[in-house]
């Protein structure tokens, strides 16, 4: 899902704005960075990101793509995931709607999903125990069925 142009407008004032409160430097690089993450739907990974800039022409550093992409997560527009013992992968917030995710074991493809059924179980246990939820992460491992699966087996490719 792509931002309009007013709300990826309203995304960088968010993100200069948290910066100058900060006493933290507004600089291309940053900015940069913020719009490579917002212009894919994608997770990615920092170093992915790094490689995109830098074949764009964008001379940044790694460590700017690391520390901003921290920067972006404070603020809130930005969320880390670590799946199992893939490298952290990093996708967008902002206008984002809350959402899970199934990750191929094989294959390692990460698949997006909502159920307002989750959403309803968080409300009810949430209620339970007296808990306000901020967010949430769902995180299901497995195998996909994909014929284009990379490493899947014949035992599981005829499941």
């Amino acid at each position: 899902m792509s931002l309009t142009k007013s709300q990826l407008e309203e995304v960088r004032e968010r993100f200069l704005s948290f910066l100058k409160d900060r006493g933290q430097r507004r600089t291309p690089e940053r900015i940069a960075v913020l719009d490579a993450l917002y212009a894919t739907s994608d997770h990615i990974d920092a170093d992915t990101l790094y490689t995109r800039l830098r074949n764009e022409g964008v001379s940044v550093s790694r460590a700017t793509v690391y520390n901003t992409l921290d920067l972006l997560i404070e603020c809130d527009l930005a969320v880390r995931h670590q799946f199992g013992q893939q490298q952290a992968k990093f996708e967008r917030a902002y206008a984002y709607w809350q959402h899970d995710h199934l990750i191929c074991v094989d294959c390692g493809e990460i698949l997006e999903f909502c159920d307002p059924r989750l959403q309803e179980i968080q409300e009810t246990v949430a209620d339970i125990y007296g808990f306000d939820v901020a967010r949430h992460a769902l995180t299901v491992y497995g195998t996909c069925r994909r014929e284009a699966c990379p490493n899947k087996t014949e035992e599981v490719a005829e499941v």
